[in-house]
Formats: C-alpha cells, structure tokens, sequence
C-alpha cells in the first residue's frame, strides 16, 4: 500500500513552521480555521478519501486499492444537536439608574449528541453577561447549562439589544431579543414589576397523599424580584407562605404537599401579589377498597347427571385502594370454586377470575352460593347465586369426526363419536362403516354409560390417485358422515422465479441473485442436474444430483459479472424426477454497463474563528487549468458537498472557502488533485 506525508499551507506568503505555530505576513486577522476535505471516488471495492487542512505540518495519508484510490482517517460529522432556549426573550422593565436586574437564560441540548457553546454576545447599552464561565461549554445530549444576562442602566430612557449564543447546533446562531428602560434613581421601588397573572399546577386531581408541582406566572419581574402570598384553604394541602419571581424571571415554581383524605374534597390554592389574586382548584379523592363482580347470580340450566358445567365469574378492584378477598365459601350440593388462593389482594383495576362448576350426583333442581368476604367499603360480604337442573336423560348420537381431513399415502386418523348428552345405564352401540376399501373401521363401537363420547382409529391404505372416503356411524335410527380425502405419493418441484432480471450491472462487478428448488409435494424430489448458459452467467450453491425431502429446499447462486457493456440473455435449466415439471427452465436476462464516478467532499468546520462561519463555497479546477469555477450556486450550509460531473479518465483539483454572515469568504483551503480512472 502506498503511503505518503505532505505538508499544506494555505495563503499568499507562506513559511514553512512548525506544527504548532503559523504565519502569513499577508493578513493581519488570521481565521486559523481548520478545515478538513474527504474525497470519495465510488466505485465497487474502491475508495478515495483526503483530508486537509489549515494548519502547519498536517500529515496527509494516501492510500487505495491499485493505487487508485485514497484514504484517511478523519472524525466524523456530528448530527442531531439541537439547542432550545428559554426564555427566548427578556423585557427587565423600568429599572432604577445604577441599579441592576438579572434574568437567567437556561439551555437545554435536545438532540441525541453533544453541543458545543464556543461564544455568547451581548449587544445593546447597559447589558451584558453575569458570572459567565470560561468558554468553550460542551452540553451532553439531553443536558442543561445556565448564565445570567444583566441590565444595569446608567441613563434613563428605554435600551434594546441581543444575546447571540453562537454553537454548532442545527439552529446556530441562537439570538434572544433584550430590552429594559432605565429611570431616575428613586423613581420607582425595588420590587415594583409587573402584577401576577397565573396560577397553576402539573395534576387537577389527587388521590391519596402525594404532591403537586405547582407555579405562579407573571411578566418579567422588576429588579428585586416580586414576593407572592401563598395559601389554601383545606388543611390536608399545604403549600408555603410566600415564593419569589426572581428579577427578570416570569415564573417561579413551589410544590404542595397533600394529605389523604377520607372522602373526596376540593381544596382551592391561592397566589396574592400587588392587589391581584390567583386561585387553583385541587380535587382531592379518598382511598376507598371497593369490589366489583361481574355476575350477580349464575345459572347452570340442565345439566347431565355426572358430566359437570363451567361458569366464571370476574372480581374487579374498581376502587381507588387495594382490596382484598379473605375467603369465598360455596353452598349448594354439586357447585365448586376454583381459580383463586385466598386471602387474595387486587390492586386498583386489577382483576381475578373463579371458575364455578356445577356437577350434579342425582336428578332434579339445585341451588346454592358463594359468599365473598373481603374489606371492600360500605360493606365486606358480597354473594352469587347459584342454580341448576340434573338431568338423567341419555344422549343421542350428534356428530362424527376425525383428527386429520386428509391423509398421503398409508397412515391412520383418529376419529371420534359424540352424543348430545351423557350416554344411559348399559352405553350406546354405534355402527360404522367406510364406502371406500383403503380405509377400514371397527364395525361398531360402545359409548360408555355417562359419557358423551367414545373414540376409534380409521387405518388408510396407500392410494395410486387423489380419492374420498366417507366414514358413517349410525345410531338409534340417526346417522352422522365424515369426509377423509385420501392422497397420492407424487414428487413435486418448485421453484421461487422462472425468469431473474438482473438489470444494469456494472462491467466486471458481478451481481448475484437466487432461485430456491423446494419439495411440494407428497414424496421426496431428486434434481439430478442443473446448467447455466449464457455469456457473463454463472451458478453455485449445490451439487448434484440433489434429493429434496418433503418441505425441505435448497438455494442456486445465479451470478452475472458481465466483461463488457450490453445485454446479455441465458437460461438455467434444472432436471428432476418432478411429476409435474422434469425440465424446469429460469430465464437470465442482463445488461453490462460501464463504470461511471463521483467524487465526495466533507469537511470538518473550522473551531477557533472569531467570526462565525455561516457556509461555504468549493471551487474545482481541471487538471493543468489554474482557472478554478465555483461547484454550488448557493452558499452550502453543510460540511460535505457531492461532485457527480466528473468524467472518466479526467483530473480535477478542488479547494474550499469558508464564508462569513456579511459573505465574507477566507484564503482558500490547501487544494488537492484526484485522477479519474
């Protein structure tokens, strides 16, 4: 791999320093803007990457595939900062001469990486920046950072001005509007500002104790501050007596403090400053247990003798507390409970679910209750009624099934008979029969007495073509059928495409698609070869011959790598055993085309200039041409740039200005040549 170190300087009169100074007798205000370029040739397999930048002794690395191409290491570009200020402006009001009023300017970085502050200005008479911290400030991803920006008037009349945050955030630069009015010394008390106007807390309502963020607005307060009277007139909320607006500040915020109360209430807050009142209504609501059932009685109906009946029923916390269920007693001969372990405790709107069956043991009418205790207000017992009919009638045949609809090649089915009810004393004998002689059944079968249901195995034969059987099971004068549908053993290919398209593929970069050979049918596959014809086509992934299980598949690799430009056709022809298709054919279809390049730019925005950069322009010459052409029309506010005019087997050397808010620009960036291949 080829490597190589070069030194770049930008300007008119340049000496050779080291790498930690610079001098250019030719301007007197040097940006030192660090720039650093990335050009990337694509091309499949083939990269060019440089970097340069201005400063001295900048080590340059060239490297490629062929020597062909470049690369660098270079950091990489920084997105997803985005810096959001409040407030977005600040009125200080009517201020005392050689008096002075603050507000705090509060940033919050709300994008997914870092932000750095590199300056804050402040324009405008008699304002300016209070405890300000060394600059650079880096704010982390979802991080805050605060300032104090001061208004300390001197002469009386009313001031204007701008806080300019300047960042490499999205919405760089960030501008707060300022204004105040300054007024003769004693003209007006510290704490005169504009009067209170809200009132306000994050939760309406509360249940149970807890706290509530709550906050007092008005306009911007006056230097001093405004002091705001506190108070509520339930003693289960309390909140301080009094609270602060900071100078300058339209907010403050205090918390209050709520008790738990037996039933539900409304406590009013209120706010007093400067003769005006404010208020806030506070709904308060008691923890009461409550249980909700979904059911009130339950009925069973008839029900044969021996054969047991399942209901639910549904228990909701539906109340503001936790109740909880210390017993469920059931009455009654044949119900039950299940479902539930108590003592059983359910949260707020969670819910519980009790299976009740009823199984009666003799004949006639049945009736009984749960009763629930638990410690649910306004009373801890809660009953279900419950009801039902044993019914000793035997059943009658009502229907004939079996597991499997359909069955390929020799097996079995399970199949069973059902009655309506619970078959008598001594069973019920049911016949059966089969229309087709490669399926045999039991003769007969016998229902036990007291069940609803017995079982039988249906046996299949092998069949040599797609045919029907119908099972019939007959019983006191009533008869039930069921459909088997009997399949052949057949081997089936099939294959995912029948032609493939590679499109527009690049001369001498091969594409690759696949074709997936699957075993649909009812018996294994064998493929006992496959070709590919065609100039530029080609095929990989199995080996023949090839046996394919039922269900199983296999994946062909069909590449085309064409050597030169045009369309190009073929086929991939597959030989098998497959009953349906032995000479499956896939058609190949592609066109060669001829390499075409673009060269790529970025750049890193230079991190020490007084003078913000607001964009900038790249300019291109051809090789052995000093006539340089500007490549954007419009100032290019990102820090990387696409070239896609470049031509094969042409020269270009590219360079780079940064341009200020007035369009300004600076000494260009060193420049750099890229060959085309």
């Amino acid at each position: 791999m080829l490597q190589k170190r070069v030194h770049v300087f930008p300007g008119r009169e340049v000496k050779i320093c080291n790498a930690d100074s610079f001098e250019d007798p030719a301007r007197e205000k040097e940006r030192r803007a660090r720039l650093s370029i990335h050009f990337t040739m694509i091309r499949r397999r083939c990269a060019a990457l440089i970097v340069m930048g201005w400063f001295c002794g900048l080590a340059v690395i060239l490297s490629g595939c062929g020597g062909a191409g470049f690369k660098v290491n270079s950091a990489s570009v920084a997105t997803g900062r985005t810096l959001e200020v409040s407030p977005s402006s600040v009125d200080f009001g009517n201020v005392n001469e050689g008096q002075a009023a603050s507000a705090k300017i509060s940033l919050l970085n709300s994008g997914s990486a870092a932000i750095q502050i590199s300056q804050l200005t402040v324009s405008g008479q008699f304002f300016s920046i209070a405890g300000q911290t060394n600059l650079p400030v880096t704010i982390a991803a979802g991080g805050n950072y605060s300032f104090t920006v001061q208004f300390n008037p001197t002469a009386a009349g009313s001031m204007a001005g701008q806080l300019t945050i300047t960042s490499n955030s999205s919405n760089n630069p960030t501008v707060i509007d300022l204004s105040g009015s300054g007024v003769p010394e004693g003209s007006m008390s510290p704490t005169t500002g504009p009067t209170l106007s809200g009132l306000s807390c994050a939760k309406g309502s509360m249940t149970g104790a807890g706290s509530d963020a709550c906050t007092v607005t008005l306009a911007a307060a006056g230097a001093g501050g405004l002091t705001v009277s506190l108070a509520s007139n339930n003693t289960a909320v309390t909140v301080p007596a009094s609270v602060t607006v900071p100078a300058g500040s339209t907010s403050v915020a205090f918390t209050a403090t709520v008790a738990a109360v037996t039933s539900a209430e409304t406590a009013t807050l209120m706010a007093s400053a400067g003769g005006g009142t404010e208020t806030f209504a506070l709904q308060l609501s008691a923890m009461v247990p409550t249980l909700s059932l979904s059911a009130s009685s339950l009925t069973f109906g008839d029900v044969t003798l021996n054969s047991s009946a399942t209901q639910s029923v549904t228990l909701t916390s539906s109340g503001t507390a936790s109740v909880t269920v210390s017993a469920a007693t059931v009455t009654g001969t044949g119900f039950s409970v299940s479902g539930a372990t108590f003592p059983l405790t359910l949260n707020p709107g969670q819910t519980a679910t009790l299976s009740v069956k009823f199984d009666p043991a003799a004949a006639g009418a049945a009736t009984g209750t749960i009763t629930l205790t638990s410690n649910a207000a306004g009373g801890g017992t809660a009953t279900i009624g419950l009801s039902g009919t044993g019914e000793a009638a035997p059943g009658t045949l009502s229907g004939l099934s079996c597991t499997k609809g359909s069955i390929t090649g020799a097996g079995s089915d399970a199949c069973t008979v059902t009655l309506t009810a619970a078959a008598g004393a001594g069973g019920l004998a049911v016949s059966l029969a089969s229309n087709n002689a490669a399926v045999t059944v039991p003769a007969s079968v016998i229902v036990p007495a007291g069940s609803t249901n017995v079982a039988f195995t249906a046996t299949v034969a092998a069949v040599t073509s797609a045919e029907t059987a119908t099972l019939t099971a007959s019983a006191g004068g009533g008869t039930e059928t069921f459909a088997l549908q009997l399949s052949a053993v057949a081997p089936t290919l099939s294959l995912s495409a029948s032609s493939l398209s590679f499109g527009d593929v690049v001369v001498n970069t091969p594409a690759t698609q696949s074709v997936t050979l699957t075993s649909s049918g009812t018996a294994s596959v064998t493929v006992s070869a496959a070709t590919v014809t065609g100039t530029g086509f080609s095929m990989s992934g199995a080996s023949f011959p090839l046996t394919l299980n039922l269900n199983q598949n296999a994946t062909l690799e069909i590449e085309f790598d064409p050597t030169t430009a045009g369309a190009a056709s073929g086929q991939l022809t597959i030989i098998s055993d497959s009953l349906t298709n032995p000479i499956a054919v896939v058609s190949l279809s592609g066109t060669g085309e001829a390499a075409s390049y673009e060269v790529q730019l970025t750049w890193n925005a230079p991190t020490n200039s007084s003078d913000p950069v607001v964009g900038y322009e790249i300019y291109r010459a051809n090789s052995g041409n000093s006539s340089y052409q500007l490549l954007n029309s419009a100032v290019d506010v990102l820090t990387a740039y696409t070239d896609s005019t470049v031509v094969s087997g042409a020269s270009y050397t590219y360079y780079v200005e940064s341009v200020d808010a007035s369009g300004n620009a600076s000494a260009p960036s060193n420049t750099y040549t890229v060959n085309i291949p």
